[in-house]
């Protein structure tokens, strides 16, 4: 077997930021001597080896691996996480390790106790968002499933590719998403080379709902029954198979129902097979300009809807853009005044 690592320079004469951190990546777990051979594609030189090899197996993202059999056959992965699953399974994490990260997954621990949720939220409260990403994913690994929708969810699993542990995505597919929804998650399957786990309404449920009610009852009696059914209900038999999960949300999203939100606690909505659920909410102390602003930074892609006043965004026939003295959740089911504008995924008797 023969492992070439495609590679990206930039016009500065550096590599690009995600090359330099997966090669970062693979020395921590002890792999760089195993890439037998490093190719570059020079920003500005089309015809440099790194970007003919691009072309030849069409892919547009770097850094990237073509592994060759011993029959001559190539298989390509953008992604480092899915290259050491795959090839090198056996390989230790990381040369060495915070203490938190040494500790076994805390399947019977004590943590799974409200008692110290409490106490690890009150351990992590002024944490870093990354370093509380970083102990969930030593301690639970793929067993931790970070929720993807939104540009809050993205940023979490731009921190996690980052921290080189492994973890899973998930995303819930109502049926009723902007076009331009689809097109992100594409997106960010691609950018971050991770597979999302697509969860859907349960076909008997939802075609007996339609049938009973039409395709926009809501407008009439309000969300809560239709998100129970395409929403709450797919996310809580998803997460029985997990130990832990992570959600973008963040205390100044509604002060209704987020305004004391922990950064870490026990689920009150959801369970695992095996008992409690840990939730952790990462950035729960962030502003929506903080969030932002780390995605600049670090070029992270989002929904372009975003471009159009959507900062909320849910199903297309929910959600609409902003004005400017509106709130980013007033946009979300509009037509109902009061209440707590949650559709029953984070407040426990909403949606149900």
């Amino acid at each position: 077997m023969q492992i070439t690592m495609v590679k990206k320079r930039l016009a500065s004469g550096e590599p690009c930021e995600k090359c330099a951190q997966t090669e970062e990546l693979l020395r921590r777990r002890g792999l760089w001597e195993k890439i037998d051979e490093v190719v570059w594609a020079i920003e500005g030189e089309d015809d440099s080896p790194g970007f003919v090899i691009a072309r030849r197996h069409g892919i547009d993202v770097a850094p990237f691996f073509v592994i060759r059999d011993a029959g001559g056959e190539e298989t390509v992965l953008t992604s480092p996480l899915r290259l050491i699953r795959q090839y090198f399974p056996a390989a230790p994490r990381t040369a060495s390790k915070p203490s938190d990260e040494a500790e076994p997954r805390a399947e019977n621990k004590a943590e799974s106790k409200a008692e110290d949720a409490v106490a690890m939220a009150a351990r992590f409260e002024r944490a870093d968002p990354i370093e509380i990403l970083r102990w969930a994913l030593g301690r639970y690994g793929d067993k931790c499933a970070i929720a993807f929708s939104g540009a809050e969810d993205v940023v979490l699993i731009d921190m996690a590719t980052r921290i080189g542990l492994p973890f899973h995505v998930l995303t819930l597919d109502t049926g009723r998403l902007h076009a331009e929804t689809y097109a992100f998650l594409d997106e960010v399957r691609r950018r971050y080379g991770v597979e999302i786990e697509i969860l859907l309404p349960d076909d008997e449920a939802l075609c007996d709902f339609v049938g009973r009610k039409g395709m926009n009852s809501f407008y009439q009696d309000g969300h809560r029954e239709c998100c129970a059914i395409r929403k709450v209900a797919p996310l809580r038999r998803a997460l029985r198979a997990y130990q832990a999960w992570t959600t973008g949300q963040r205390r100044d999203q509604s002060p209704a129902t987020r305004a004391a939100l922990p950064v870490i606690e026990n689920d009150a909505v959801h369970a695992s097979a095996s008992g409690k659920l840990l939730k952790l909410n990462p950035l729960a102390a962030w502003s929506y300009e903080q969030v932002w602003a780390y995605i600049r930074k670090h070029a992270v892609p989002y929904n372009p809807l975003h471009d159009a006043d959507y900062p909320s965004i849910g199903c297309q026939p929910c959600t609409r853009a902003i004005g400017p003295n509106e709130h980013e959740r007033d946009g979300r089911w509009w037509w109902e005044h009061g209440g707590t504008k949650e559709c029953g995924l984070h407040v426990a008797g909403d949606g149900i």
